[in-house]
């Protein structure tokens, strides 16, 4: 079956549903979701978005896009940070006229908050800049996009897993999915794509990700030649609930939470004695591992102590009622009376697919772009967060981005055609299903899985080395190798969910050899990778971007330049 549209977005979180909203009335678009749109990760976002409006105290675009160039570890490209930083005023005054039901100051204006890494006048102190809605700010953005879809008659495939992209004489001209609720297999014909299927958290056992974060478009962009940008950058979110990874929002310490050692100490004040608790997330999270290496975990233990408890009890239900329902629910404990025990988990993946400030898909350092194929969001690759990025940024990045998007595809659209599709289009996504269908192998899906997440947990966290990293290359080798055996038990057409998650093990398996590949070749410390073996930046031969290509069963990584216009690289001080 063909289904034809001018605009296919595949993925319905917030960079996608911004760019519908873009292009809502005014060409023929439509959202390929694998989860109900509401239900995209995007809602799990908690503590704000970045925008210097100088609602509550002083504040201006150029220190916020300091402070990401900085969190950035001088990664990111200045070009693209300074549009972000300059949009963002505009966007959120945007979202609020759209109905988003930002948390207010006492006279009417959007309130703001601390959060890690921002402050004013270039790094002096901390500063109120993100605009939130409780601790329910990705959720509430997430629901009026929807809402604004909805009004404006977007068309949403709920429940369709992209099994491929097709690309023609170099132009892309749609995608393939399935229909999760038939098993029917579906060519969607488009004039133009644009990818914006989310983080790929998954790859880990402990994260923040939900079960659906699993990199399907990252992994069917590089198989069909697009190379990926900087995946060795993974970040670690300080504050996950102990042994589960489910997310304690930055904006706890935003709101004043402070961490504390089996010591009873604020260990903070040693590691970030200037900013403390709101030091970007990278240096909270090795200095909480480091607490636990040496031995002051709490009780012996992997964990650390977040304490809100001189918040009160009114307060932290006013502005942190979902953090107290999370604990409740999953610790048994209320925050208003007992610490949170927190370690770091998984939680945002700098690197993607790399694109211009257009959501243009770029194939290399020369620019050269695939007409018709764009993306945007935390699948692409920008690059605002460089080697690391700053609470709120997510957020933003995703609506600035995701409308850029929207408005490069309305540009594009005039001059484009539906070009003629391949025969057989689908062929290659009907293999590989029935490939697996037809297996026999003895090798089993949550087996191979289970090994990958331990695997790259243990040997590409927070702290990574030479030989770890070799021995988890290898290890990757191997369980490919064992894919090629899966079998699964249920052969039936309608939600199979063991097929699909089988496609998705496929697709894990491809994208964290890059990003293992990619840490074991940068062979320095900058942002959320370090390297124990390697502990300093060194700007001298790393200040670039690396681009992994697929290379047969290999992968060949080439590099490009970092954007530096106002801020020159200066060693990280806190």
């Amino acid at each position: 079956m063909i289904i034809q549209h001018d605009v296919i977005i595949v993925g319905a979180g917030l960079a996608g549903s911004r760019a519908a909203v873009e292009l809502a009335g005014k060409t023929d678009v439509a959202v390929v979701t694998k989860v109900f749109p509401t239900r995209s990760h995007s809602s799990a976002a908690q503590g704000g978005i970045g925008a210097a409006l100088a609602n509550e105290e002083e504040d201006y675009p150029e220190w916020h896009a300091f402070d990401t160039t900085k969190g950035s570890d001088y990664l990111g490209d200045q070009d693209a940070i300074e549009i972000m930083t300059n949009d963002a005023p505009r966007a959120m005054y945007e979202l609020e006229h759209m109905g988003v039901p930002f948390s207010r100051t006492k006279d009417g204006k959007l309130a703001q908050r601390p959060m890690g890494g921002h402050t004013k006048n270039y790094g002096e102190a901390p500063v109120k800049r993100a605009c939130y809605a409780a601790d329910r700010t990705g959720h509430v953005m997430l629901h009026t996009l929807y809402e604004q879809c909805i009004k404006h008659r977007v068309k949403f495939y709920s429940e369709f897993f992209m099994l491929d992209l097709i690309i023609k004489n170099g132009i892309c001209c749609g995608i393939v999915a399935m229909d999760m609720r038939s098993g029917e297999i579906i060519t969607f014909h488009a004039k133009a794509v644009l990818f914006a299927t989310g983080g790929y958290g998954k790859a880990f056992k402990t994260t923040t990700n939900a079960y659906s974060c699993t990199g399907d478009g990252l992994t069917i962009a590089y198989n069909h030649g697009i190379p990926l940008q900087d995946l060795e950058f993974v970040q670690f979110h300080p504050t996950g609930i102990h042994k589960l990874g489910i997310l304690i929002s930055e904006a706890v310490r935003g709101e004043g939470g402070i961490l504390y050692n089996d010591k009873g100490e604020r260990f903070m004040e040693k590691y970030a004695p200037t900013v403390k608790e709101l030091a970007s997330r990278d240096v909270v999270s090795r200095s909480i591992y480091t607490e636990i290496r040496e031995g002051r975990g709490i009780n012996g233990q992997d964990y650390v102590h977040l304490d809100i408890r001189h918040l009160g009890k009114a307060e932290i239900e006013r502005k942190l009622s979902e953090i107290s329902e999370l604990s409740r629910t999953y610790l048994g404990i209320d925050p208003a009376e007992q610490p949170i025990p927190v370690k770091p988990t998984t939680h945002y993946q700098m690197g993607g697919i790399p694109t211009d400030v257009d959501g243009k898909i770029l194939l290399g350092k020369d620019k050269t772009t695939i007409p018709g194929f764009f993306a945007a969001g935390e699948c692409a690759c920008v690059s605002v967060h460089g080697a690391n990025r700053l609470g709120t940024n997510s957020l933003l990045d995703t609506i600035v981005f995701g409308r850029r998007a929207g408005k490069a595809i309305l540009d594009f659209l005039p001059n484009a055609d539906f070009e003629p599709l391949p025969k057989d289009a689908d062929a290659g996504a009907r293999e590989k299903i029935e490939k697996i269908k037809n297996s026999n192998g003895e090798e089993k899906v949550h087996e191979i899985r289970a090994s990958l997440q331990e695997e790259m947990m243990d040997k590409c966290s927070v702290f990574r080395e030479e030989k770890g990293l070799k021995e988890l290359n290898e290890h990757l080798k191997t369980l490919k190798e064992r894919y090629q055996q899966i079998s699964i038990t249920d052969k039936s057409e309608k939600y199979n969910t063991e097929l699909i998650e089988a496609i998705e093990l496929g697709n894990m398996l491809d994208y964290s050899q890059v990003i293992a590949a990619g840490a074991l070749n940068r062979t320095e410390s900058r942002g959320a990778h370090f390297r124990e073996d390697y502990p300093e930046r060194d700007d001298a031969n790393w200040l670039k971007h690396t681009l992994a290509y697929k290379d047969g069963e290999n992968i060949r990584f080439d590099y490009k330049e970092v954007s530096i216009t106002k801020f020159q690289p200066k060693k990280r001080v806190y």
